[in-house]
């Protein structure tokens, strides 16, 4: 199995009712031997038109957020839990999102072999942690699951919402995040490492 072959298959896919409202699958994107896999909650109204990952407004936040820590998106895998839109960006359903994560979402997982995963949001933190989670608690530290490295975070949804950048607000927070993924990311076997820049202590997003 590739991940190319994956991903052919999962367009026809019609196990859970998402597929019935969904205008394209939105299966992931980036570097298939990614060592960071970023996971979101499912695709919104942008996503589901283009059947890319992350392309609307939350997508252009994640792609600064990235670029301010010196992450090059290309770098990265980037998925959702589910692959077809809910209907109104309303969060997947318990059995929408089993069904999804156990056709689609692990196979991606053992097929890239990422060693660190950040879940954006709560129901992707859910599925990694194994129980419900309130994500203003869980986000900013390191959990381990099945040998991977998983470091929860704000949805940029959540920072649209929370424009703030004091100190303690969302994107303050995200911001420190981002930097302690990317210094785990610099301390992993590279695959090409890279000279760690002098950050600031604002947000660059």
């Amino acid at each position: 199995m590739t991940l190319e072959l994956l991903q052919a298959q999962a367009q026809n896919c019609t196990a859970c009712r998402l597929a019935e409202g969904r205008t394209r699958v939105v299966f992931g994107e980036g570097n298939p031997d990614a060592n960071l896999m970023i996971v979101g909650e499912g695709p919104g109204e942008e996503e589901d038109k283009t059947g890319r990952p992350f392309v609307g407004k939350a997508g252009q936040l994640l792609n600064r957020i990235l670029e301010a820590a010196g992450i090059p998106r290309e770098e990265v895998y980037i998925t959702n839990i589910v692959k077809c839109r809910p209907p109104q960006n309303r969060a997947p359903l318990p059995d929408e999102a089993k069904i999804c994560t156990d056709k689609w979402l692990l196979k991606q997982i053992e097929l890239i072999a990422p060693q660190i995963i950040v879940p954006l949001g709560a129901v992707a933190a859910e599925f990694f942690l194994g129980e419900k989670v309130s994500i203003t608690k869980v986000r900013g530290k390191w959990y381990e699951w099945h040998g991977i490295k998983v470091f929860p975070m704000f949805h940029p949804a959540y920072l649209l919402r929370n424009p703030s950048r004091a100190p303690g607000s969302p994107k303050h927070l995200t911001w420190l995040d981002i930097q302690e993924v990317k210094r785990a990311l610099d301390a992993l076997p590279p695959k090409e490492r890279r000279p760690v820049k002098a950050v600031s202590q604002e947000p660059l997003f």
